[in-house]
């Protein structure tokens, strides 16, 4: 069974920093792309950050670009989202998630979610003023 298990969320002042950890399976997700994706309430779950499983193709969302960074470690079974400079904007419950469809033409990963097969259970992170 698959399972991504997200981990680092919590409470933090405005300017302040959280690395957020997914443990995953690589060789049972089989996945070409994972990402980090978020929820506020009252909105949709949107992408903030994607990578190239065994490559170095990453992309961020327009929101978070230059203050969040993605990466995996070398046995590419843990995936991390590094936020700084954080914001109360950035205020949501974060998802870890597996799958994804490599676009060669565009160099990245697919940021739209129903292209993604597993998910973890989510962490919340909450920005306060």
């Amino acid at each position: 069974q698959v399972q991504l298990v997200e981990s680092g969320g919590g409470s933090v002042q405005a300017g302040g920093s959280l690395i957020l950890s997914c443990a995953h399976s690589r060789s049972t997700t089989g996945a070409r792309c994972m990402g980090w994706f978020r929820q506020a309430p009252g909105k949709e779950r949107e992408g903030v950050a994607v990578l190239q499983v065994g490559g170095s193709s990453t992309h961020y969302s327009d929101s978070v670009k230059g203050r969040f960074t993605i990466s995996q470690d070398n046995a590419e079974s843990t995936l991390y989202l590094q936020m700084n400079t954080l914001k109360p904007e950035d205020t949501a419950m974060y998802y870890c998630a597996a799958g994804g469809a490599y676009f060669a033409p565009l160099g990245r990963c697919s940021m739209a979610e129903y292209n993604y097969d597993y998910w973890g259970q989510g962490t919340q992170v909450t920005v306060s003023s």
